[in-house]
């Protein structure tokens, strides 16, 4: 049949996914010191990126119907 696409088969298995790891360290003066040390892949980076986006957006409707006319919420007493 013309124009019928064809797809070919990989054998080829999937490919294992990419970890990214960070570590800091903070001091806080001669004896104190706390250590934090993350591990995630690729698809943990997007979920992460699309949650802090979702909330930076939400937090800015909710500023701005906080002080939209004027504040006029705070100004009923």
């Amino acid at each position: 049949m013309a124009g019928t696409l064809i797809h070919p088969v990989s054998r080829v298995g999937a490919a294992a996914p990419i970890h990214h790891r960070a570590r800091a360290t903070i001091r806080l003066g001669k004896r104190h010191r706390m250590d934090a040390r993350i591990e995630v892949t690729s698809g943990g980076l997007l979920a992460i990126g699309g949650l802090v986006s979702s909330i930076l957006l939400s937090t800015a409707v909710l500023v701005h119907v906080a002080v939209r006319d004027g504040g006029k919420a705070h100004n009923q007493r």
